[in-house]
């Protein structure tokens, strides 16, 4: 895991930024290797498409769609398995006859035959079928008046967020709870960039927040439960901090998708602990300095205030 982490820091500080670059970008780290796919397939892929599958069952709110959308969610489905069969072509194959398609898929030991556009033909949604058939979660935003609308999307790994309550708004006004985005210009900034994107043209960036236990759905929904988890952490030893607590990195990929002319929106979530980070020359080093670096605003947003001294703890103990 540790080879293929996406470690987001170049510096010993960090600002929000629209920080895009064109996808398939391939990055060296101190680790290993990421970047050579839109659709990334990992070790724990299996499990991940499994715990979605079970959030849906449990809370299928975590799927929501304006009616708008159905042509766009098809237009989705078929990027989405092109783009699983693209980076995993020795276990995953695509055939297509006309408007009949078929997905063999061999991580999952699944077989599925289609006609597009005939929802009757599908086991789910399209949104849905695509999204168990991967680990990113999936948002596609609508365009219109020059702006972009969050219309559809099956989410069921958000860092603290609700697709179905951000369901039909603004992309500036999704963003405004996110310190310096809006008066600084850097969301009106991103949606342009959006917009502009060609049908095909693949771009990518990086979030971060932090984590616990590993733990994927850290939704709005689901704050009841990974909230005192995390709270645990603020007097738990040096040695819980370093096992439990986790780097979470967002990877991120954005095209234009035809004919509805939709954004497609898919968020990859990895995580590792601080012990994994440790193991990395000038990793762990790094987290601690951007933590110590971070101003007020931005380190409340990201739920760090009350986690700092907890991080300082464990960096005296493994350093």
């Amino acid at each position: 895991m540790t080879a293929s982490f996406p470690y987001p820091f170049e510096s010993d500080t960090y600002r929000s930024s629209v920080n895009v670059e064109p996808a398939r970008t391939r990055h060296e780290t101190a680790a290993g290797r990421w970047g050579d796919d839109i659709v990334d397939v990992g070790a724990d892929y299996a499990a991940v498409v499994a715990e979605r599958a079970d959030i849906l069952r449990r809370d299928p709110r975590r799927h929501a769609a304006l009616p708008h959308m159905r042509d766009a969610t098809w237009d989705a489905l078929r990027v989405v398995v092109t783009e699983l069969a693209r980076s995993r072509p020795d276990v995953v194959t695509v055939h297509i006859d006309g408007s009949t398609w078929t997905l063999r898929n061999d991580l999952l030991d699944t077989t599925h035959t289609w006609i597009d556009r005939d929802d009757a033909s599908l086991p789910d949604n399209p949104l849905v079928f695509a999204a168990k058939q991967i680990q990113e979660d999936v948002v596609l935003l609508d365009r219109r008046d020059g702006r972009l609308f969050a219309d559809a999307g099956v989410v069921t790994f958000a860092a603290d967020w609700s697709m179905n309550f951000d369901l039909g708004m603004p992309f500036l006004d999704i963003h405004r709870p996110v310190p310096r985005l809006l008066p600084d210009g850097i969301a009106a900034r991103a949606q342009s960039l959006l917009l502009s994107l060609d049908v095909g043209q693949w771009m990518r960036r990086t979030n971060w927040s932090t984590g616990v236990d590993h733990r994927l759905d850290m939704s709005a929904e689901a704050r009841g439960e990974w909230k005192p988890l995390r709270e645990e952490l603020w007097e738990a030893s040096a040695e819980d901090v370093g096992r439990r607590l986790c780097l979470r990195v967002e990877v991120q990929h954005l095209t234009r998708i035809a004919p509805s002319g939709a954004v497609l929106f898919l968020i990859r979530t990895h995580m590792i602990t601080l012990n994994e980070l440790a193991s990395v020359p000038g990793w762990a080093e790094r987290f601690v300095n951007v933590v110590r670096e971070l101003p007020d605003d931005i380190a409340d947003y990201k739920g760090l205030s009350a986690l700092r001294p907890a991080i300082e703890r464990w960096w005296s103990f493994a350093s």
